[in-house]
This record gives C-alpha cells, structure tokens and sequence, in this order.
C-alpha cells in the first residue's frame, strides 16, 4: 500500500503534481536540486522557474494552446490559475512576469503540506515501491547523476534535442522613439507588443550579420536535433535570405504610424514583468557569442545603447523513450508506482509539462485509493498528447497542436473550432464519469 509520494524535480510538472496530491492529503516529497546544483539554463533556485519565453502560448479556445488551457481549467490547475493571476498585455497569449509566477508557485507549496528537499535525487534503485510511488518530474535539464540513476534502473539511454532561449532587455536602455505599439492585426489590447522596424536596407545588415556571427560551442551539438519550435535565428536564416521575414521578424498585420504601412521586416518585443523594465526579443532564441549577441542588436536604432540582462543561450534538452519504457497510464512497464511527466516523458511546452503533472498526480491518487488507472479520451487535446507520447515511433517532442486530434466532419475553415467544441464536450463528460 502506497503511504507516501516522492516527486522528483520542481518544475511546473513536479509542482502541478504536488499540489494537487497535497489538496487530496497525500503525504508528498517534492526533490529540487537547485541552487545547490545549478543548470546550465536556470537563472534561479525557485520552483517553477520559467526557462525560455514568458508566453504560454494562446488563450483563444479555437487554438491547440488555447483548448489545452481549457481543459486545463476543467482539471482545476493550480499553476493554469496562478499563471492567470501574473498575466501581462500580450494580446490573445497568455504572457506571464515570470518572477512573480515562480514565486506565487514558491509560496503555495510552502502554505502546503509538500514537504521540500533541495538536494539531487539519485535514489531510484533505493526505494519501496510498494510503499512509496514516485513521479519523474526532472525535465529537459537532468542532472547527470539522476539521469545515471534512471538509465541503470529502467536499463535504458536518454534521447535529447537542442532549444535555445532568446535574450531579454533593460527597458531603460532602448530608444522607444524608433518604436511603435501595436498587436498584430490589432489583436486584443491596443500596443501590447514594442515593434522596431527594420527597412530593406537595414535588414540586409542585419542578416548578414547575423550570419557572419560567432556561435557558442554546444557539447554535442548536431542541426538535426534542433527542436523545430525553438530554431535559433542564425540557423531560420541561414535556410534562406526571406526566412526570417516569414517568421519571427514577419511584419504582416503590424502597421508603422510614421509611414502607414507595414515595414519591411520587424522585431518584437514582448513585455516580461509588471514592473515593465524588461522585454524579451519574441523568437530570438540564440546560440549567438555575447558579443555577437549585443553588437547584432546596436544595429537596430531602438536598440543602439540596449543592455542585454540575460543572454540567449542553447542547452541540450534530455528526455525518455516513453512509448518503450512506460504504459498508456505513464507507468513504468518494469516497476508498478513508478510514474513519469513533463518534459521527461516527451511532452513539449510549458502547460503541457504542467497538465502531464496533473495527470501523473490523478493515477497516483487512483492508485493509492485501489482505483483503475485512466486513459484520457483521444478526441481531447490531454488524451491525444497522452497517447501520443506513449506510442509514437519514433518519439519526438510534441506540443498541442490539432494534428493529433482524430479527424472531425466539417467544412475546412471550421475544423478547429469543431474540434475544440468536442473535446471540452468529452472532457466534461469524462470527468463527471470519473
């Protein structure tokens, strides 16, 4: 009989878990290893530490992100609720001041009965299983000592990829004279984003700049394990002179007041605390040098004096062969209360890291309380991500996205709207089920 949890790593998995055992008075430990074992990304020891962007992505239900929220919403999440409560303009995304989301997450576990350890976990071969169920929560910046633990465990190796995190900005330090305010297409609230024009002229120095730059050495680095969502600029541009137009620099929808029309390419930036003196550069995501970093940004006039307060930086993302190593329930195939979530598990994103710990946490509740594990519905966007991480082959990171979803009868522009109708009406239905 399971007595006790032991949830194994304080990101926004591990915390969604913990905290939804503990509101069911579970007797939870929560391990995190930082800061007394730092990452290569983490800036801080605090729990729920966003990495890259401060965007959680879209809030409109007609979208992937925006459906997972809802049903986020409908499985009652805590790290869902405090996101809302720390959100900043950002148009239709729900863009959060990361500092003070980390800490609201901080001081609810500490309200808790979460019991937690600031020390790495490397116990795997030691415990009770019969006693005591443990979740994998660590995400993509395991440290080599509870990666060995698991690899000699579950006899098995870790599979990775590369992401990066883009640069963000003293606020004080940029010409907001050769900036203009505007959400695209106008979207939501009126001047969400800073926009800094760039024109023909302007943009050819930046690109070949930007190609020319020096790039960080990255252990192990090879192109083909990049994340497609997180691709560095240096790497969208050198696929093509335009690429960067028709991507993270795209100026469709964004008008300049000082010329009426739209620019020929544009950077944005996008607020990152309520405090609104630092902005992060929206897809900017780097392995550039320091130096390269800060001299490709003077070339832009808003940006000539700009102090960068955190660099972009690339780091190897680590997560598990799941569909090999781990059932339908995210349960280990080979121990019994052996779970794992987030990042780990091969989920890609910041809710669906948190849903996953959501998820991991109700089978263990189930289990210890002598109920059958559940299987989500596929024709939800939480029952799709679940079953696709546990079967695909290969397995690559997967975000929330309609492609997953079972196929629904309707003309092409309302597909995702039907599909998001039908899986809050099988979420609904399922939970008062279950």
């Amino acid at each position: 009989m399971i007595e006790a949890v032991k949830i194994i790593g304080g990101g926004l998995a591990g915390c969604e878990a913990a905290l939804y055992l503990a509101d069911h008075d579970v007797p939870v430990t929560l391990y995190e290893m930082r800061p007394t074992c730092p990452t290569p990304v983490h800036q801080t020891g605090k729990l729920a530490e966003l990495v890259c962007s401060n965007s959680l992505k879209s809030t409109d239900p007609n979208t992937a992100s925006g459906l997972l929220k809802e049903e986020m919403r409908l499985l009652k999440s805590h790290l869902l609720e405090i996101a809302e409560a720390c959100r900043l303009p950002a148009g239709s995304a729900l863009a959060v001041d990361r500092e003070r989301f980390s800490e609201m997450v901080g001081r609810r576990i500490a309200d808790s009965t979460i019991r937690v350890v600031r020390e790495e976990y490397t116990g795997l071969d030691d415990e009770n299983y019969e006693r005591t169920a443990v979740a994998l929560c660590a995400g993509p910046a395991t440290s080599d000592g509870l990666m060995g633990s698991i690899s000699r465990f579950l006899k098995t190796s870790e599979l990775f990829f590369f992401d990066a995190v883009a640069p963000i900005v003293d606020s004080e330090t940029i010409d907001f004279s050769h900036t203009f305010r505007a959400n695209r297409y106008q979207e939501g609230e009126e001047g969400s984003y800073i926009n800094l024009p760039l024109d023909e002229a302007l943009y050819a120095r930046f690109f070949r700049t930007l190609v020319e730059a020096r790039t960080l050495d990255v252990p192990d680095f090879e192109r083909k394990y990049l994340f497609e969502r997180c691709q560095p600029i240096e790497e969208i541009a050198r696929t093509g002179y335009d690429a960067l137009r028709y991507g993270p620099m795209k100026p469709v929808g964004l008008i300049d007041p000082k010329t009426n029309r739209e620019p020929y390419a544009v950077i944005q930036l996008r607020q990152e605390n309520a405090a609104k003196n630092l902005y992060n550069l929206v897809g900017f995501q780097t392995r550039l040098s320091w130096g390269e970093q800060k001299r490709l940004l003077r070339l832009i006039p808003a940006l000539r004096e700009v102090e960068i307060v955190r660099y972009g930086v690339m780091h190897r993302n680590t997560y598990l062969n799941t569909p090999r190593l781990f059932d339908a329930h995210l349960e280990s195939k080979t121990c019994a209360n052996l779970f794992v979530a987030g990042q780990m598990s091969g989920v890609e994103g910041y809710m669906e890291s948190a849903v996953s710990g959501r998820i991991v946490a109700g089978q263990i509740l189930r289990r210890i309380r002598g109920q059958s594990l559940l299987e989500y519905p596929i024709e939800t966007m939480v029952g799709a991500l679940n079953a696709y991480i546990t079967k695909a082959d290969p397995l690559r990171p997967m975000y929330a996205n309609f492609g997953i979803l079972p196929p629904v009868k309707g003309k092409k522009k309302e597909i995702r709207a039907l599909k998001s109708e039908r899986a809050l009406r099988v979420m609904k239905a399922f939970l008062a089920e279950t």
